[in-house]
Parts: C-alpha cells; sequence; structure tokens
C-alpha cells in the first residue's frame, strides 16, 4: 500500500513542477514541450493536451509490446487523468508566479526541475507502473534492444524538435522552448539521483525500498542510480 501512495504523491509533485516551469518563462521540460505549444496553437489546456499526447504513447506502447504488454500498464490512462488534471490546477495555482527579472525566472526553473526529479525519483522507488512518457521509452527500448538511455535522450529530442516545428508553422516563433528547456534536461537526472541515494536503499534481496536517510551512504543505490531511475533491469526495485 505504502508503494501507491508513493507513487501518486510522486506524480502529483511532478505535475506541480512541470507547471512552475511553465511560469518561469524560460521553457518548459521536454516531455511537456509538445503539449505545452500545442495548448497555445489550440483552445486546449496543457493538461488536457497532455493528456491526449500520453494516451497516444499508451497506444503505442501496446502496439510495439503487444503479447509482453503488462495489462496492469493500462493504468496509466487514470493515472495519466490524474496527472493532467493536477497540471491544469497547478498552472492555476501558481499563476501568482509572475518573474519580473531574469534572476527571478531562475528560482522557479530550479525548484520546478527539483520537483520533477522528486517525482521522477519516488516513482522509481514505488516501482508501481510508469507514466506514458517513460513508458514508451521503455518499450521502444525493449522491442528495437536499444539502450534506455540512448532512446530517452533521442524522444526528448525528438518531442522538442517537433514542438518547435509546430510553434513556427503555427505561432509564428520558437514557444515554449528555451534555456530553461535544456537546463532541465541536464540536471534533472543528477537530482533525481540524489533524491534516489537520500530517500532509497537496497534491501538484502536486491530490492529498491522506501528509506529516508541523509547521514548513511547508500553504497547499492549508488552503484546503479540510472537503471533505477529508468526502471531498467539492471537493479532489481521492489
Amino acid at each position: 500500500m505504502l508503494r501507491y501512495f508513493l507513487f501518486v504523491v510522486a506524480v502529483i509533485v511532478q505535475a506541480s513542477g512541470i507547471a512552475l516551469v511553465v511560469k518561469s518563462m524560460l521553457g518548459t521540460s521536454p516531455i511537456s514541450s509538445l503539449p505545452y505549444v500545442i495548448s497555445l496553437a489550440s483552445p486546449f489546456t496543457l493538461g488536457q493536451m497532455t493528456f491526449s499526447i500520453n494516451m497516444l504513447l499508451v497506444l503505442g506502447q501496446y502496439l510495439l509490446l503487444r503479447r509482453a504488454f503488462d495489462h496492469i500498464q493500462f493504468l496509466q490512462i487514470p493515472v495519466t487523468l490524474i496527472f493532467s488534471w493536477f497540471i491544469d490546477f497547478f498552472m492555476e495555482a501558481w499563476s501568482w508566479v509572475i518573474p519580473t527579472n531574469y534572476l527571478l525566472q531562475l528560482l522557479p526553473l530550479l525548484i520546478s526541475t527539483t520537483l520533477i526529479a522528486f517525482g521522477v525519483a519516488v516513482q522509481g522507488i514505488a516501482n508501481v507502473l510508469m507514466l506514458p512518457g517513460e513508458g514508451i521509452v521503455y518499450a521502444v527500448s525493449r522491442h528495437f534492444h536499444i539502450e534506455f538511455g540512448k532512446v530517452k535522450t533521442a524522444n526528448d529530442v525528438s518531442l522538442v524538435s517537433l514542438a518547435a516545428v509546430i510553434s513556427l508553422v503555427y505561432l509564428g516563433g520558437i514557444e515554449g522552448i528555451r534555456e530553461g528547456t535544456l537546463i532541465s534536461a541536464l540536471i534533472t537526472g543528477t537530482i533525481a539521483r540524489h533524491f534516489l541515494k537520500h530517500l532509497s536503499k537496497v534491501d538484502e534481496n536486491g530490492n529498491l525500498v522506501f528509506y529516508p536517510h541523509f547521514r548513511e551512504k547508500n553504497k547499492g543505490a549508488q552503484d546503479c542510480p540510472e537503471q533505477m531511475i529508468s526502471l531498467e533491469n539492471g537493479c532489481k526495485i521492489k
């Protein structure tokens, strides 16, 4: 039961981070760049476009994996609905964040990136299921036997590139893609590994479990942090 509670908390925290990074006006996170640009070019909200695009990603996972697609992953649909609703909720909740200079733009950007990284790390610890953005990367990696990290990078670059093209065509310029997008892409993984180090440990069975600690060294968590984040098979995750 704790794992499911952690997962829900992680999803909500990540949604708040995605909304806050938009308010920094320095761009969006790579995974949100496409739904954000489409929301600017349409009457739909960021949350609504996030849900729509993520449903396509769920379909993509199913078509790639077929029988290997674990039916529990269909829970991505209601979870994404919650995730998308909270994105719109936090877009309103963070409406008071109106940076007046560049320094004040960097502050919400760094806070939002930390929130997103926390969400990613705790989802890995909970190990209930993946959100569609990570799920499609896993599906492509498994189907084509390509390293997860390489697929993840290619996926982020593709989303940002497509968002840029749509922005140029329909908005007449680049919107939602700035230095904040790059900063978020570069440091989210590092911050997530920090949270993994201090919020989890590897038990005697080799499973990653929730274990908050801030002074002890967790050698097991340091040995394969990227696999834990990406849910690859290098480490067992409970």
